[in-house]
């Protein structure tokens, strides 16, 4: 092959926060609504017995490497979706100044804080 048919590709970091953006999209679409009517209706309507949901069980899942794996999911996707949509929107809004500037807030925050929750799962554990 000569060198003019070869093509050079540029490898770009925006898949691996697309699937972060996926996973945390799905969910917050599936997950919210259910802790809404469950939290928000069917405990303090007593429809579902409030024995399971008190603070020595919550805690004593909290504590378990699984529970604590659970509860680090649960809060940094949705964030990273959050903060992966809210680039993409500065960018659709036409603010276009500064995006590496962007990128850097904005996915460095959402690092910042998987980071300080999974530090302070650790410790529970």
């Amino acid at each position: 092959m000569s060198e003019m048919n070869k093509k050079t590709y540029v490898r770009s970091h925006e898949p691996v926060f697309w699937g972060l953006f996926g996973a945390g999209g799905m969910l917050t679409a599936f997950l919210t609504p259910v802790m809404i009517v469950l939290t928000g209706l069917l405990i303090p309507l007593g429809i579902i017995d409030q024995g399971n949901f008190n603070y020595q069980t919550l805690h004593g899942f909290a504590t378990t490497w699984y529970g604590a794996g659970i509860i680090l999911v649960l809060i940094t996707l949705p964030l990273w979706h959050t903060l992966h949509r809210i680039f993409h929107a500065l960018h659709d809004l036409g603010v276009k100044r500064g995006r590496d500037w962007q990128q850097v807030i904005s996915y460095g925050f959402a690092f910042a804080v998987t980071v300080f929750v999974f530090t302070l799962l650790l410790q529970m554990i």
